[in-house]
């Protein structure tokens, strides 16, 4: 009972917020009335307490561990159950939630029944995702969160391109989704018939490759791996809180938590583990550099995301890779307990900064890096906060990301396949680079202000001309508590396991492992800071790597041409044939009422007076005298008899 509540809850109350209002977005900055304005902090007050509920029922539902069921289809069931793993994921994803809630209370445009419901929403289809225990339920789960984040994505669709952006993410997230339905149809066919994510492993024969195949191809879109990371760039169009919950602690981190969850599967299959590790690790050093040429603070903050769930990932295909050496499941701890240890640390770490990218974004109208410097002294909490989460995603100690991608590192290098060194390596690059990046963020913010210039170093050009929306120069007070709250968990999660080992079962890395990223981090910070106008920042990385353009040229157009040429068709055929087929109704009904109406009422007319002249002649023997009765009686026997005669004459 306990887990129907925990989903339904923001499930239900989501749904009436958002079908209850469905006004326009409004533009930031635009004024609010008197009325609206109540109504706003009404909805903003019950999207708060609703976040309270959901938190509260995940802390029980972690501790009580509770399971249930459904009966779903023939020999199917749907299934949920909170366990080790999912435990950690569902008060992450409701702490994340209430967090984010508080903030955006703070923002007029963003107390609305529909922006509210539909965080709402989200947030419980990843309660029912992460909960899952059966393909089923966990596919349904999944189509809503895509087109819950569809909806965030594009909240202020009047902007044309959050519109676009909100396309390309739904469209490339759901190309990749298609996996989840071969993964169903082929673990079907090959006798996993209960789809339970645990028995999936025993499909048989060709049909465990095309699940595993299936559900990676899920997996890697949704948490924006590469060679489908692009579609997080255009996804930072949506508002700040958006960014903060779907793109740091919930939507990119199902799919590697999908990836946790099946490393059984993954090291059932030769190939997965290893190609999971390499997609994590090329991730992670990729997208970091494309995160350091990046001018723009929230698509910095984008790429460093891709960069930091291929930590994850990464710890999936190890932990795949040791299960495959040893044919034992409880191999994979270590690699789940790093991965799911990244996934908390990153969590609290990337909604801190987007929520301060998103305070600094109302306060100063920008969130282009050259038009940020003073940003952090202006507002010193925004600042300080900043700095935190800045500091920890650069993995400097004794911050939360340092242990936990060390943990993770630990667990490639401890990997049994040959592979295990230039994995770590790549795995060591890419923490350099993240504390590059960091960096250099920091290096913007806390520079001093220079009136009507931008920072040194600095390329001009029109966005640093213009600004992206009306400033509102203060930051609200709702934003305090969730930047405080975020900026203690960025600080501390990451320390669990050095506080008790036992924690999340992880595994601590050696000391000579803790030394070398921290020293390799301190290194890098430098170098960020002291060069952050006058690194590289290619075309080629500026652009994710064209990747947005393939994606567009491969996928997002030829749907959207698709989807056009099915309009033509029907409005030109199907609409046309259908309103063809009712004019020639509306014809043959006006023809048959001007001709064939008159006929038939004439014809009905006629029988009747037939049968009024009949009636006339049937009563004109009725003369009530017996002896007309009689003789016409003998008349009438009299053409009997002639009959008869005539009968046997002609016989």
């Amino acid at each position: 009972m306990l887990l129907w509540w925990l989903i339904g809850v923001p499930l239900g109350l989501g749904a009436v917020l958002a079908l209850a209002d469905l006004r326009p977005a409004r533009s930031p900055g635009a004024s609010v009335g008197g009325t609206e304005a109540r109504a706003g902090r009404a909805v903003a007050l019950a999207g708060v307490l609703t976040a309270s509920v959901v938190l509260v029922l995940a802390v029980v539902a972690a501790v009580s561990r509770p399971a249930t069921g459904a009966a779903l289809f023939a020999g199917i069931r749907a299934g949920w159950a909170v366990d080790s793993l999912s435990a950690v994921l569902v008060v992450t994803v409701a702490a994340a939630l209430l967090a984010v809630l508080v903030f955006a209370a703070g923002e007029p445009e963003l107390r609305t029944g529909r922006f509210t419901g539909v965080m709402l929403l989200f947030a419980g289809a990843m309660l029912a995702t992460v909960t899952a225990t059966t393909l089923a339920p966990l596919l349904m789960a999944w189509e809503v969160m895509g087109a819950a984040s569809w909806a965030l994505i594009g909240y202020g669709y009047r902007d044309p391109g959050a519109v676009d952006s909100a396309h390309t993410a739904f469209l490339t997230t759901r190309f990749a989704d298609l996996g989840l339905y071969v993964a169903a149809g082929a673990a079907l066919a090959g006798g996993a018939g209960s789809l339970a994510l645990d028995q999936l492993p025993a499909a048989a024969g060709g049909w465990r490759d095309v699940v595993a195949a299936g559900l990676i191809a899920a997996a890697l879109g949704k948490s924006a791996q590469l060679p489908l990371s692009f579609w997080l760039s255009g996804a930072m169009r949506g508002p700040s809180p958006v960014s903060a919950l779907l793109h740091s602690a919930t939507m990119v981190a199902a799919g590697a938590y999908l990836l946790l969850r099946i490393t059984g599967l993954l090291g059932s299959v030769g190939w997965a583990g290893p190609l999971v590790a390499w997609v994590g690790a090329l991730t992670a050093a990729g997208l970091g550099l494309v995160a350091v040429a990046q001018r723009d603070l929230k698509q910095l903050l984008a790429a460093s995301t891709c960069a930091q769930i291929g930590y994850m990932v990464l710890a999936a295909g190890s932990a795949a890779i040791a299960v495959r050496a040893s044919a034992e499941p409880d191999e994979s701890a270590a690699g789940i307990a790093a991965g799911t240890l990244q996934l908390v640390a990153h969590a609290a770490t990337k909604s801190l900064l987007f929520l301060a990218a998103g305070a600094w974004l109302a306060a100063l109208g920008t969130k282009q890096l050259g038009r940020l410097p003073g940003a952090a002294r202006r507002f010193p909490l925004v600042g300080i906060t900043f700095t935190i989460g800045a500091l920890s995603l650069a993995g400097l100690p004794p911050l939360s990301l340092w242990v936990a991608k060390d943990t993770v590192l630990a667990a490639t290098l401890d990997a049994p396949t040959p592979m295990a060194g230039p994995l770590y390596a790549l795995g060591l690059a890419g923490a350099a680079i993240a504390a590059v990046y960091s960096a250099k963020a920091l290096w913007f913010v806390w520079w001093p202000a220079r009136p009507a210039a931008a920072a040194p170093g600095t390329p001009s050009g029109k966005e640093h001309t213009e600004l992206e929306q009306t400033p509102t120069g203060r930051v609200a007070g709702t934003a305090a508590p969730p930047l405080i709250v975020l900026a203690a968990g960025a600080a501390l999660l990451g320390l669990l396991p050095l506080i008790g080992p036992a924690i999340l079962a992880a595994q601590l890395p050696a000391v000579w492992e803790l030394v070398t990223s921290a020293v390799v981090a301190v290194l890098a910070a430098f170098v960020g800071w002291r060069w952050a106008t006058r690194l590289p920042a290619p075309g080629a990385l500026q652009e994710w790597l064209y990747l947005e353009r393939a994606g567009r040229h491969l996928v997002v157009r030829p749907v959207s041409a698709l989807a056009a040429a099915a309009a033509r068709f029907d409005d030109r055929v199907l609409d046309r044939g259908v309103g063809s087929l009712a004019r020639a109704t509306v014809g043959l009904a006006r023809l048959l009422d001007r001709r064939g109406e008159p006929a038939v009422d004439g014809a009905v007319r006629g029988i009747a007076d037939g049968a009024r002249v009949l009636g006339r002649w049937a009563r004109r023997p009725q003369t009530g005298q017996l002896h007309q009765y009689y003789a016409q009686t003998s008349v009438g026997f009299a053409a009997l008899a002639l009959l008869a005669v005539v009968v046997i004459v002609v016989s």
